[in-house]
């Protein structure tokens, strides 16, 4: 019996005998991550609404990596996944409007904004055959922490090997002359530690969580991001048409705008206590400047041309797709928060 099989018995052992649907849900996150914390309440909600007749599982130990997350769902070795876009280099494409820097502020108003836009404009593209597409969302502006200098001025970037998530961010750090290393989150503390990594490419919801006042030196804070990063919620079509019809209807309430909502609001709560966690370790915190700020969107401009190029292939018009994006964001700030 491999690992997986071996994980998975033991999830269904552990399964209420009266549930007439278990959902096997593949948490590769820490288990105060905002990623983790919410899978576990939509799962809760899905209990709720159905009377148990709705079931998940959060597997004690993930059977997928980040990186094999999508495809442990479209195979149905999981039934639920979330993961990042960029995880999987090169496959998904227009997710990636998320992702270029100066997007906004807050995790949850842009979360909103992309499952509009996503479900308008980027959904019939079928980036994601193979699963059902729960929600799509992001976490706060993807900021700078590193080991080694202050980070001034853009060109303080020069020659650091930064770790990066994946997506946008990889085309940024070539053009702002770093060496990116792709790995996943759970890896960030290691990379630092060992000095492989001279810095991360993070949101703030990351500090706490990965323990990077244990390590970091020094922060920069770019208003608007560095870069952000797209997260996709999935799953496997079979085992969710194997929920009735009913149940279903009573769950899909939760998804959709609905958990994007829920997961950007995790992702603020959790960016609004890094700060004073950066302050108690004594790392002094830069905040980027209007002159970086215009030479980031300047010396990145690039990448919307390209992204644009790409974005045709699939019948999709990238510039109307970041203009919505940006007048989405626009109604949920004139909205207010819940709204």
């Amino acid at each position: 019996m491999s690992a997986a099989t071996t994980l998975l018995a033991a999830a269904l052992i552990a399964t209420p005998a009266n549930a007439q649907v278990v959902l096997n849900v593949n948490n590769w996150a820490g288990p105060t991550y905002p990623l983790a914390t919410e899978a576990a309440g939509l799962c809760e909600d899905i209990k709720t609404v159905t009377e148990g007749r709705v079931v998940c599982n959060i597997l004690p130990k993930p059977i997928a990596t980040p990186a094999q997350t999508f495809d442990a769902v479209v195979s149905g070795i999981v039934d639920i996944g979330y993961t990042v876009h960029g995880y999987t280099e090169g496959r998904f494409v227009l997710t990636k409007a998320v992702e270029f820097p100066l997007f906004g502020d807050t995790a949850e108003t842009m979360s909103v904004a992309y499952q509009r836009v996503y479900d308008q404009m980027l959904a019939d593209a079928n980036e994601h055959e193979g699963v059902k597409v729960l929600a799509v969302h992001v976490h706060g502006p993807g900021q700078i922490f590193n080991i080694r200098k202050e980070i001034k001025a853009m060109s303080d970037l020069n020659g650091l090997k930064m770790r990066v998530g994946g997506g946008v961010i990889n085309d940024v750090s070539a053009l702002v002359g770093v060496v990116p290393i792709l790995k996943p989150a759970t890896e960030v503390y290691e990379l630092l530690s060992t000095g492989v990594a001279d810095g991360v490419f993070f949101a703030k919801d990351g500090v706490i969580p990965y323990n990077l006042p244990e390590v970091v030196k020094y922060t920069t804070f770019v208003p608007g991001g560095m870069y952000n990063l797209s997260f996709g919620w999935f799953a496997n079509p079979d085992k969710w048409n194997s929920i009735p019809e009913a149940d279903r209807a009573l769950i899909e309430p939760l998804l959709g705008e609905t958990l994007a909502r829920r997961l950007g609001a995790k992702f603020d709560e959790a960016d609004q206590v890094a700060p004073q966690a950066l302050a108690d370790a004594g790392i002094p915190v830069t905040i980027a400047d209007e002159a970086f700020l215009a030479e980031l969107a300047e010396t990145t401009e690039p990448l919307r041309a390209a992204w644009f190029e790409d974005a045709a292939k699939f019948g999709v018009d990238g510039q109307a797709v970041l203009d919505a994006l940006k007048a989405e964001v626009a109604k949920v700030e004139a909205a207010g928060s819940g709204s």
